[in-house]
Formats: structure tokens, C-alpha cells, sequence
């Protein structure tokens, strides 16, 4: 059975979009903050929820907690975060926001992967399993499945490597 090229240059024109709008979105945010796509994204989803745990973050963000303490490591360095040991559970880290941080938020662009995510969030799960099998295809074409995961446009790696989807089995 011979693809429809139509259906082929479909596909792969949506995903030069994306990755357009990915790239252009990440040096936008370099450009005007000084951050990485997913430091805004952390610190936006932050302003929403704070104070946060470091786990409840790693949750919104579909990332594993020790992407995400690496992430609040880098922002608590520059000032935008603070870390916060909860008073009735000494174990438990709240995450807030600082006055430096509030004003990233309040003067930042949108980032495309909190974009991504809410718009996937309020899909149906039958059309995030074809999205999803879709996208695994792609990476099995391409011989991908052992290479670790990196941050949309970004050095950080999401741990651990073979982290199973949530909801998608």
C-alpha cells in the first residue's frame, strides 16, 4: 500500500510548524526574560499555585521531580523562587514566588509548551491516544526510544528515561 503524499506532507509540514513555533517562542522568551522555555513555564505555573510543592509541580508540568529541582535550583539562584520547608512537616518544600519572579510573570510572553499542555489537557483520551501513538510511530521511525527526553529547546533532560505516559498504557 503506497502513503498518500498528501497525508505525508501534511504531517510533516505540521511539524515544521511546531518546531517553528517552538524555536521562535524559546529565543523570544530568551530574548526578553534571560530564561529557558520550561524556567518560564515553571515560574508561570508557579504564579498559579503558590505556594506549590516541588512534586505538585513536576505533576503540572508532566516532568519528574528531579527535572523540576533542577529547574527551582537555577530560578532560587537568580532570585525569581523561594523555597519554603513546610512547619507542620519539616520534609515537605513549598515553592513561591518572589517580588523579582512576580514581575517576570507579569511581563512575559506565553510559552509554547504551557500552551501545548492545556490544549492536550482538554482533549478526549481516544484522540490523545491516536496523538500519542502518532508520535511514538515517529519516534520508532527515527530510532529514537533511548534517547533521553530533553526540554522542549532546552540542555534539561526529564528523568528518569523511561518514564511511562501518564494515563496512556
Amino acid at each position: 500500500m503506497q502513503p498518500t503524499p498528501a497525508l505525508v506532507a501534511e504531517i510533516i509540514d505540521n511539524l515544521r510548524r511546531v518546531f517553528q513555533v517552538v524555536n521562535e517562542q524559546s529565543k523570544r522568551v530568551e530574548r526578553e526574560t534571560g530564561l529557558t522555555g520550561p524556567q518560564l513555564w515553571a515560574i508561570k505555573v508557579i504564579a498559579e499555585n503558590a505556594p506549590i510543592k516541588i512534586s505538585e509541580l513536576a505533576r503540572r508540568m508532566y516532568l519528574h521531580p528531579a527535572t523540576i529541582v533542577g529547574i527551582v535550583d537555577r530560578l532560587e539562584k537568580r532570585g525569581l523562587v523561594e523555597r519554603e520547608r513546610c512547619s507542620k512537616d519539616r520534609r515537605v518544600v513549598h515553592v513561591g514566588l518572589t517580588d523579582a519572579g512576580r514581575q517576570v510573570v507579569a511581563t512575559s510572553p506565553e510559552v509554547a509548551q504551557g500552551l501545548l499542555v492545556r490544549g492536550l489537557e482538554v482533549l478526549p483520551d481516544v484522540e490523545l491516544r491516536t496523538i500519542a501513538g502518532g508520535f511514538e510511530r515517529m519516534v520508532r521511525i527515527l530510532g529514537a526510544q533511548e534517547i533521553p527526553p530533553h526540554l522542549l529547546l532546552s540542555p534539561e533532560v526529564n528523568l528518569p528515561r523511561n518514564r511511562p505516559l501518564a494515563g496512556l498504557k
